[in-house]
């Protein structure tokens, strides 16, 4: 029998499934560039370039390892640009009697897999993904009879399910996260390590090219390009992650300063997403470090809880709620995306900084999404449709699977509470609390009304003005709406004109 094996960009592991049994006397395996993928959305230069690159990269090393590939470029002759019509293609240059494929991990793919036994006329079997730490099954059943499944809850199933970090059935050190150690802002004196970078070989720099050539209205500096796009390279971030950030990823993971995109963050998340890097091995190599001492507990508790708590709850999630999820919009919210997500241009440093960072690096870390982009996006009644697909389009990382939930749930609470049992919504303060950036803004944190007031802080209580009937009885908000209970009634008019002047002003 002659198998194909079809292997998709974000399945760049030895380990896929869909090749675990590969016959290398009669199967092949296809690799496909095509140009729907590059352009379901106008995704960052340095995001195609990692694609493109890990892709080929893998492909030579399946080849080396004795094994046929067929690999259509994106600018191949006669490349229909789609997966379908690829497979067609292919069908029509060799004798296959069966396509084998890895499930995809989002929905519009997998939507696209299930139609290719009517379309292609021969057998396709799919097969599960067992590179996550928790298959969808597995998740299904844990969230039946829960009515709002939380993801601290899930976190701790499987920490019990794997025995990382356990004293039998209790954590070690007594408590299950050290989430109240991990919210530090970083001290002037201290600094972060070197990021790790990784200078583009031949291949690569073929694919800038391309890149450079054909997309370049996306968004995003093509260069420099530091990313790995060998699992060689990519296990080098993770070593170098382990012993040079990892001690203090914990305490300052939350903290933000000017021109220090990465801090003492990992940035291993593309690698994992396209499966340059396991889960599992990531995991397991903080807690080995932590078993030979040096890493404090509360580091790699919070680090490991990212990964196999958050990582794999909103995977769950977004193939429980799919695809009604990305529809919802809670709070009703009709404003179009500023230009400035885009192009920068904004006078408030917080937003520049985050988006500076994202044009440059293709990556920002989850507190500048979160409490900084996602945080105005929320405030500022910002399209959810127009958001998600920023967030999808900008992040190297970007995969629906994990931007979805994340932005749609966690940062803007457009899904009414699923992910999140509140808004992250926070003023001014939070980010001067956590970042140096307000020292250099024109606006002023600890002011709260005027022209000289942090728009964050009218913003946010514009927002719970208007969305007090959405949100009033919400146990988590009394404390919010108990302070804007007492506020006069001049004031909450002059929030609101605040508020509509300055959104006035971003919509033009």
């Amino acid at each position: 029998m002659h198998t194909l094996r079809f292997i998709l960009g974000d399945q760049l592991s030895h380990s896929i499934n869909s090749l675990c049994d590969i016959d290398r006397t009669n199967d092949l395996v296809l690799m496909v560039e095509v140009a729907d993928e590059t352009s379901y959305v106008r995704h960052h230069k340095q995001k195609i370039i990692l694609v493109l690159s890990a892709m080929r990269h893998f492909a030579a090393e399946l080849r080396a390892r004795g094994i046929t590939v067929d690999y259509v470029k994106l600018e191949d002759e006669g490349n229909t640009g789609s997966f379908i019509t690829e497979l067609k293609r292919a069908l029509t240059r060799h004798t296959i009697d069966r396509i084998v494929i890895t499930e995809p991990g989002e929905w519009r793919v997998q939507q696209m897999v299930n139609r290719c036994n009517h379309e292609l006329g021969i057998p396709v079997e799919i097969l599960e993904d067992t590179r996550f730490l928790c298959n969808r099954e597995v998740f299904n059943h844990w969230t039946q009879d829960r009515k709002s499944p939380r993801m601290e809850y899930f976190y701790r199933y499987m920490r019990q399910k794997t025995d990382w970090l356990m004293a039998g059935s209790a954590p070690i050190g007594g408590q299950w996260n050290f989430d109240s150690q991990n919210r530090k802002s970083l001290p002037a004196k201290v600094s972060a390590p070197t990021h790790h970078s990784f200078t583009p070989d031949a291949i690569t720099r073929e694919v800038i090219d391309l890149t450079q050539r054909r997309f370049i209205d996306h968004f995003g500096d093509a260069e420099p390009f530091a990313w790995a796009v060998t699992r060689a390279d990519a296990l080098t971030a993770l070593h170098q992650f382990i012993s040079e950030r990892l001690p203090w990823f914990g305490e300052y993971q939350d903290a933000m300063k000017t021109g220090e995109d990465h801090l003492f963050h990992s940035t291993l998340s593309a690698y994992l997403n396209i499966g340059l890097l396991e889960a599992k091995e990531v995991c397991e190599a903080a807690l080995e470090a932590y078993q030979h001492g040096g890493i404090p507990l509360p580091a790699v508790e919070g680090f490991v809880r990212q990964l196999l708590g958050w990582r794999e709850f909103i995977r769950g999630m977004y193939w429980l709620k799919m695809p009604a999820y990305a529809k919802l919009n809670f709070f009703s919210a009709v404003r179009p995306l500023p230009d400035f997500y885009w192009t920068g241009m904004t006078e408030m440093k917080c937003l520049q900084e985050a988006i500076r960072a994202t044009r440059q690096h293709a990556y920002a870390h989850h507190i500048q999404r979160l409490m900084v982009t996602g945080n105005f996006a929320l405030l500022a009644g910002i399209d959810p449709a127009q958001v998600d697909n920023w967030f999808l389009s900008v992040y190297i990382d970007a995969f629906e699977w994990a931007e979805l939930p994340n932005t749609h749930g966690m940062a803007l609470h457009a899904d009414g509470g699923i992910i999140g049992s509140k808004p992250y919504a926070a003023s001014g303060a939070y980010i001067n609390r956590m970042s140096d950036y307000c020292a250099g803004c024109q606006y002023d944190p600890g002011v709260k009304l005027g022209p000289s007031a942090c728009p964050f802080n009218y913003l946010y209580w514009y927002f719970l003005i208007t969305n007090k009937t959405q949100l009033k009885s919400n146990p988590r908000m009394a404390m919010p709406y108990h302070t804007l209970e007492r506020m006069t009634q001049e004031q909450r008019e002059q929030i609101l004109c605040n508020a509509g002047d300055f959104l006035a002003g971003i919509s033009t």
